[in-house]
């Protein structure tokens, strides 16, 4: 039992220590800015990819040129993570950044996605 709780602790240790690629100058938003910015909103990319973040927890991503949309339900996690499970069993975390200029998405691997104002 007590193996068990130190590999749950150091399991969630690791989830929250993950290091993100952040740039001079790039602000995470806190969890309550995170609230304000996504439950019941939907963000447009420039590509004009859109998702949509549910106040119930539901989100969909509809990608741009009538190329289809992924469900699924978003959670906010630690140090401004936003969790996204998908209905298919697919399974993403991205932070939401301020660069100074504008809002962007930021993947884990470091591509960014910028949002249109």
């Amino acid at each position: 039992m007590r193996g068990w709780i130190i590999g749950l602790t150091f399991v969630a240790t690791g989830a929250i220590a993950q290091e993100w690629p952040l740039r001079p100058g790039d602000e995470a938003l806190d969890t309550a800015t995170l609230e304000a910015t996504l439950r019941g909103n939907s963000l447009t990319f420039f590509d004009d990819g859109v998702s949509e973040f549910y106040e119930d927890g539901r989100y969909t991503y509809t990608y741009a040129n009538d190329g289809g949309t992924g469900y699924g339900y978003w959670r906010i996690e630690a140090r401004g993570t936003v969790c996204i499970d998908f209905v298919n069993g697919f399974a993403r975390c991205d932070m939401y950044i301020n660069d100074g200029t504008r809002l962007v998405l930021l993947t884990e691997k470091g591509d960014r996605f910028p949002i249109r104002p």
